[in-house]
């Protein structure tokens, strides 16, 4: 071997040791951090969303300063107000007109001026009463006038306000001085002295209206676990009308299946005998029944979802744009999220969707079950948007928004990160095809959505709204209901009324029902409703006259006026229905939008009820009336203190009005049945649980108009697949091969309880 060999043997061989020094210095090495690009789509809107944004802290206070000073009255800090006050339970946005925001946004008119909707309890006066104020113009405020009458019709009787914090603390104090007149029977049936006893409220409150009489039923408290698990079968009836509370009552108490006029009653009959009690052990906090607790260590993490470049929307203030799509949206403090001004590009498809309401009605054979019908709307759902947790409830890279809100205070309130955006890969193709004969090719578009969700929680329910936004041109409502259960003590017959869960609970039987309205403008203001759907027809064969065949067609019928809207809860209905433009597309058919209603609901309390009407929306799957401007919303707050007398009944809303070439809103009812069973425990899973509606384009465009979306794949057997030029999906290698940022994991959330 001569030199020159060994040399280039040498030389080959430091290569190769240089080679793998490299990939093992290269091989423990963290990928790069995703560099983040800018969207592709600019917000255009040059603010003209903050028509329809709530209102600023700022804002809040500026109110609150306002009414103070200019309505002549004492007002006392609602959160210390007693009922014989005045105080602002709440401030929140009067949203403007909308035929003033359409001369502002498409007209060119002056924007509307910026104003307040105020709450407020006169207790302190002869004729005690709630009245709302608009309050503005905004920041600065220099004039209010009272529009309840305007509203309602005529003044709201102070008794219909909502329960506020302040007369819970009151009430929960006259409970615990009268259960100190039963220290032996709370011993024995407790382990308690009744101030370790959790007291969650019920309603309505009474028979009819004017009452204001609530039961109240009693838990073990067991810290860091849901207390709604554990009933101690003991309830109590307290009359808290009275303007003083030191005249408040406790009426009646509830145990076990007997009713007793005090409870002093209750501890004379303990101490006779004559009283059956079932003696419950004081849980303890790591075998309580329902404790959310960990009971096994973590596993490695799940898929993580992150955007390698970035989001691909964009959040400016109260404005979203994503891939062609435009929202503005908001937080009412009592019915929750609403949105606005729903544009495909560039095109308003929806003024206005908005949560209205969510019922709750239970079943029972104890008083505080039997007589419960919520309307969170009156507790709020919006103000119970409580933080969100990065990477559970909504994705950990999604885009975190807080939300303020001014009620039972004079000091605006903030939940923090409290509404999350983020785009969503749902793991299913929105349209493919992967073709097998003549040429061969595939084709597909990957279903990403955009989604807006808060989450509620209301006393032992955690509701997750949902809106989403799909490729297609499609919206999507939906909502899952999560949390604990409400319960009752088991006792005599009480599986006629649910399912036992724990050794002396029983998961009571109720119904969740939800409302929504919907404001189209399909290719403008003016639609009408289409309605579409199969029959069948016997024909003889054309080719073969001594045959007949049964030819499905399609049945269309033009609905005119309002009653023909209504469609009745369960009973059958259209299986396509569309607000209709007059205007045609391409192939002739009117522009068109879908609503397509997915829902297991139960059935709705009978309209013979005396407190029917306060929920009659729930009536109806489905009402389409004309939009008016004196019916904003379809139920109200005050709703759930007299529902005898409801201060918005939804069914005065359909009087048989024409509903041809008007401007129309849809009113949307979802819900289901819920019969609690032993996998509700600890908590209710989003399984099965989720209802909720389509807004679908339908003839509207004259082709999917996701065939324009940049995500498209196409690629033919004649391509090189693995090539990035031919297909987006090789490249991602490349492009994906980073690490997300992902920020600090911090969280807030108990910081305003």
């Amino acid at each position: 071997m001569n030199v020159k060999t060994v040399l280039i043997l040498l030389g080959l061989a430091l290569a190769t040791v240089f080679a793998l020094v490299c990939v093992l210095l290269t091989r423990g090495r963290a990928p790069s951090i995703c560099q983040h690009l800018p969207p592709v789509q600019e917000d255009t809107q040059d603010g003209q969303s903050l028509v329809f944004a709530d209102l600023t802290p700022e804002e809040m206070a500026q109110v609150v300063r306002y009414l103070q000073g200019n309505l002549g009255v004492q007002l006392v800090d609602a959160s210390r107000a007693k009922p014989s006050d005045n105080c602002i339970a709440s401030v929140d946005l009067q949203v403007p007109a909308k035929a003033e925001v359409l001369r502002f946004l498409d007209g060119g008119g002056a924007r509307p001026p910026r104003e307040a909707l105020a709450v407020l309890y006169f207790g302190n006066q002869p004729d005690p009463n709630v009245t709302e104020y608009v309050v503005g113009p905004l920041p600065t405020p220099a004039y209010h006038r009272d529009v309840t009458v305007q509203k309602y019709g005529g003044k709201v009787p102070y008794h219909r306000r909502p329960v506020t914090g302040k007369e819970y603390m009151d009430i929960n104090t006259l409970i615990q001085r009268e259960l100190k007149k039963a220290p032996r029977f709370l011993a024995a049936c407790c382990e308690s002295d009744g101030t370790d006893l959790a007291i969650l409220t019920t309603a309505p409150r009474g028979f009819k209206s004017g009452d204001r009489t609530t039961w109240f039923v009693l838990f073990h408290n067991v810290a860091g676990s849901g207390y709604y698990l554990s009933p101690v079968g003991l309830e109590v009836l307290v009359e808290h009308k009275d303007l003083h509370v030191s005249n408040w009552q406790l009426h009646k108490v509830f145990y076990n299946g007997r009713y007793f006029a005090t409870t002093g009653d209750l501890e004379e009959e303990f101490v006779a005998g004559t009283l059956e009690v079932v003696k419950l052990k004081q849980p303890q906090a790591d075998a309580v029944l329902g404790s959310m607790k960990l009971r096994s260590p973590p596993d490695s993490p799940g898929p993580l979802h992150f955007e390698a470049q970035g989001p691909r929307y964009r959040v400016r203030d109260n404005h979203i744009t994503f891939q062609g799509w435009s929202i503005a949206f908001g937080m009412n403090p009592n019915s929750g999220p609403r949105l606005f001004d729903i544009r495909y590009h560039g095109e308003r498809i929806v003024y206005e969707l908005s949560l209205q309401e969510a019922l709750a009605l239970y079943g029972s054979n104890c008083p505080g079950g039997m007589s419960t019908r919520y309307l969170d709307g009156s507790f709020g759902i919006g103000r119970f948007a409580y933080e969100l947790v990065r990477g559970l409830d909504c994705p950990y890279t999604a885009t975190y928004v807080d939300r303020h809100y001014l009620a039972e205070s004079d000091a605006p309130k903030t939940n923090q990160n409290s509404l999350c955006i983020f785009e969503h890969d749902s793991a299913l193709p929105l349209r493919r095809h992967f073709s097998d004969s003549q040429s061969f090719y595939y084709g597909g578009l990957r279903k990403n959505t955009l989604v807006i969700r808060t989450i509620s929680t209301l006393i032992n329910y955690d509701y997750i709204w949902d809106f989403m936004f799909h490729g297609s041109g499609a919206m999507e409502v939906r909502v899952h209901a999560t949390g604990y259960i409400s319960t009752s003590f088991l006792h005599h017959q009480g599986t006629d009324y649910g399912n036992r869960v724990g050794p002396h609970t029983l998961g009571t039987m109720h119904l969740h029902h939800m409302h929504y309205k919907v404001d189209l403008d399909v290719d403008g203001q003016l639609n009408s409703l289409e309605t579409q759907d199969m029959e069948y027809e016997l024909i003889k064969d054309p080719w073969s006259m001594q045959n007949t065949i049964e030819r499905p067609y399609l049945r269309r019928k033009s609905l005119e006026r309002e009653d023909e809207a209504a469609f009745l809860l369960n009973a059958p209905m259209p299986r396509y229905l569309s607000f209709a433009s007059p205007n045609p597309n391409k192939w002739g058919h009117p522009r068109s939008y879908r609503i397509q209603t997915i829902s297991f609901a139960g059935k709705h309390l009978p309209t013979s009820s005396s407190m029917e009407r306060s929920v009659s929306w729930g009536r109806y799957q489905l009402a389409v009336t004309r939009r008016k401007e004196e019916e904003p919303t379809s139920t109200s707050i005050y709703n759930q203190n007299d529902p005898w007398t409801p201060t918005v009944a939804f069914v005065d809303f359909i009087n048989n009005e024409t509903i041809t070439n008007e401007d129309l809103v849809a009113w949307i009812s979802v819900g289901f049945l819920h019969i609690p069973h032993a996998e509700d425990v600890p908590n209710t899973v989003t399984v099965g649980n989720g209802v909720g509606f389509f807004l679908r384009p339908y003839n509207y465009f004259d082709e999917d108009p996701s065939v324009d979306s940049p995500d498209s794949i196409y690629f033919s057997s004649e391509q090189d697949t693995g090539a990035c030029g031919a297909n987006p999906l090789a490249c991602l290698p490349r492009t994906a091969g980073c690490a997300p940022h992902l920020p600090p994991f911090r969280f807030g959330g108990f910081l305003n309880l």
